[in-house]
Order: C-alpha cells, then structure tokens, then sequence
C-alpha cells in the first residue's frame, strides 16, 4: 500500500504556510535569475518555484531545491499532529500482513524526520521522496511508485495508492495501480471521481474501517 504524504498522512505547511515558503524560494530564485524569479511569483506552490528553478538551470535548481528541502524540514517539525485517522490506517494496512511505502514528491528527508517526531517509522517500510534534481520524474510520472514496487520486491498492479491530488490519480494509473482518492477539500470528490479514481474518500478513518474490517 502506498501512501502520498502531504495530507493522507501531515498537512506539511500547516504551521510554516506554503505561500511563504514559495515567496522565499522566489527571492532566493530572482536573485540568480530574475526572468525565472518572475514567473515564480505567479504561483504559491514552493514545489513548483522548485520546477522553475530547475527550468532555469541545474546549479539554479539545485540550489533552491536544497532550500527547500530544509524549509520542508522546519515545516513538520511545527505542522502539528498526523491527519486525523491516517495513524490507524498504516497501523491497520500493517495488522492486515500489507507493507506500507511513502511515496511524495515532498523530500525523503522531511517524511522520515515527521515519522520519527511522531514515532511512526515502524509502520513505513519505505519512504521514497522526490529524485533529487529530476522534477520530471515527481508525480504524475509513475517513477516513484515503480521504484516503491521494486523497492519492496512488489507488483506495482498489485499496489494501491492513497492521494490528494490529481497528480496521484494520474500516477498511480500509469503504472497500472488502484488508486484512493482523499478528497480532503470539497472540491476534490468530483474531481477524483471523474479522473477514475478507484474510490474515494473524505476521512482517512474509513480506509482503517474497511481495512480492519475487510
């Protein structure tokens, strides 16, 4: 089982907000590359100034996807207590004999440093963070679900994936994985729905329900 880590298991910036995030990779990105640093003020996605900066050039990118990396560190460490049901759900996908792999585009380094403040490694078997320097291969590609799957000596068609984006529903389709969406805003029930997800849900307590009770 395959769980996305920014909100099936943490808000990450919930106590560090994203926005600000993004403002400060945006001022680090303009100083270097102004042209760059102008279209990252469009966005308040501190993963997508990251894309930018690494459209601009690899030492550019590099550098802020660094930054980044520690600005997603500070942010766990304040951004309060796991979602509300996802510490049953790994502990029930655990009690039904399943492993459990992270797998976000978020760094491997802010899930393990969460896992540890929260004593929740032992319910994660792998934690695969986004390819360092390689934006392209974040969800939607399917690179990191694949690499979880061989990781863990799996199938991939065999995995499912828990998500609260798009970006999952379209990874987990193209390496052939059954994908739960949790639609943690309203919007996002009919959007899951309609790009096919699997199922979807509204409480990451349900998963633990119908896995403990399946």
């Amino acid at each position: 089982m395959f769980f996305d880590f920014d909100g099936p298991v943490c808000d990450v910036f919930a106590g560090l907000p994203a926005p600000e995030v993004a403002k400060q990779l945006t001022a680090l990105l303009a100083a270097q590359d102004e042209a760059a640093g102008a279209k990252a003020a469009e966005t308040d996605d501190p993963i997508e100034v990251m894309r930018i900066a690494h459209e601009a050039g690899d030492e550019i990118g590099r550098m802020v996807e660094q930054a980044l990396t520690a600005a997603e560190v500070e942010a766990v460490v304040v951004a309060g207590p796991p979602t509300p049901g996802a510490v049953e759900a790994l502990q029930a996908v655990r009690a039904s004999g399943r492993a459990v792999a992270v797998v976000s585009n978020n760094s491997a380094e802010c899930v393990q440093r969460f896992l540890e403040e929260h004593g929740l490694g032992e319910f994660v078997a792998k934690v695969i963070g986004r390819p360092s320097g390689q934006p392209h291969l974040m969800k939607p590609n399917p690179f990191p679900l694949i690499g979880a799957a061989e990781q863990m000596q799996m199938d991939v068609t065999h995995c499912a994936l828990i998500g609260d984006s798009l970006t999952d529903i379209q990874a987990a389709h193209a390496a052939g994985s059954m994908v739960i969406g949790y639609a943690n805003k309203p919007h996002k029930a009919a959007l899951f729905s309609d790009a096919g997800a699997d199922a979807v849900t509204d409480d990451m307590q349900a998963i633990a329900d119908a896995l403990t009770t399946a």
